[in-house]
């Protein structure tokens, strides 16, 4: 395993964490991001990434285990190599996620969007979503300008309560009442 430069971290998504070893072979377990967990192994390369370092390993094998990915990567053939990438993000370029179709968005392409109501009150932005079995909840925090200093949780389900998605503009217009 060697250290190589790649993508800027600016470029770089976050699809996964390896969590642990796996046997004594060099496999490691993964915690994966991607819906269904298993599209992590679509991708041939991974760009590790921990502490400011970078490196770049082929996915040479997996499958899903439960909850978990177990994969094995070129260049790791023992347990003790596997226990060094313990704790390395796993990542991906940008570009090389898949297009979606019309009304389909990554959650990184959310993240950051005000989110105003009908009448035009802006609740706050998009920190982070959460993913909870039955749908997949934002997290609103304040912001200067919102309407006030709560953080809210909202329901991810747009044609009920998200209306309109103007990634252009930065905006999320929702159906949500303020006080609630």
């Amino acid at each position: 395993m060697s250290l190589e430069p790649v993508a800027p971290a600016s470029d770089l998504l976050v699809l996964g964490k390896i969590v642990s070893a796996h046997g004594i072979r060099g496999a490691v377990k993964v915690y994966s991001h991607t819906d269904p967990l298993d599209n992590l192994l679509d991708y041939p390369q991974w760009t590790l990434r921990r502490d400011g370092q970078q490196q770049t390993l082929r996915v040479t094998g997996g499958r899903l285990q439960g909850r978990v990915l177990v994969a094995s990567l070129k260049g790791v053939a023992d347990r003790n190599q596997a226990l060094e990438l313990v704790g390395w993000e796993i990542c991906l370029p940008r570009e090389q996620l898949p297009d979606l179709q019309d009304g389909e968005f990554y959650w990184h392409q959310l993240e950051g969007l005000r989110v105003v109501t009908r009448e035009g009150q802006l609740l706050g932005v998009i920190d982070h979503l959460l993913e909870t079995g039955s749908n997949d909840v934002m997290v609103v925090k304040p912001c200067e300008g919102s309407i006030d200093q709560r953080e809210r949780l909202l329901p991810y389900l747009p044609g009920q309560y998200v209306l309109d998605i103007d990634l252009q503009q930065g905006v999320m217009q929702v159906d949500w009442d303020p006080e609630f």
